[in-house]
């Protein structure tokens, strides 16, 4: 099996990353899997990834957030979403007090955590101003995109 990649199919994956304004996506095949992540005011950048094999059928539950979850967590206008794959961090350094806190007032645009994507540390910003009620993640969690992270009202 060989690890080139077309790049005729990640130009036009990044052509439609442009095009519709996403900040992320993913490319699937049989073969091969396509991650394309850019920042604002960078180009993007095409990361191949290993050949994947079908995953197989698992039942598992899935896992609940907070026991007073009622899937209404992720269309809250107050909750923060990851906005991309990776791994969250509250803190800037692992010895270092966490951006926020349960009980903590926010204002729109502070960072509220970190995820780290390839090798690059994120901030994720708080997009309304409010009271932090909820913290639904801890310092490395692996987070998917739109994932619920902090809850603001």
């Amino acid at each position: 099996m060989s690890n080139s990649i077309d790049t005729k199919i990640v130009s036009k994956l990044a052509e439609i990353l442009n095009k519709n304004g996403l900040s992320e996506l993913e490319y699937e095949t049989e073969n091969c899997r396509v991650s394309l992540s850019k920042s604002f005011g960078s180009q993007p950048v095409a990361m191949p990834v290993a050949p994947v094999a079908a995953p197989a059928a698992v039942n598992t539950p899935a896992p609940q957030v907070a026991e007073d979850d009622d899937d209404s967590l992720s269309n809250l206008a107050g909750c923060v979403k990851s906005p991309m794959v990776g791994v969250v961090y509250l803190s800037n350094e692992p010895n270092s007090a966490n951006y926020v806190k349960i009980g903590d007032t926010v204002s729109e645009g502070d960072t509220v955590c970190l995820i780290e994507a390839m090798k690059t540390f994120n901030p994720v910003k708080a997009h309304i101003g409010g009271k932090v009620t909820k913290i639904l993640v801890e310092s490395g969690d692996p987070v998917e995109y739109g994932e619920p992270l902090i809850v603001i009202e």
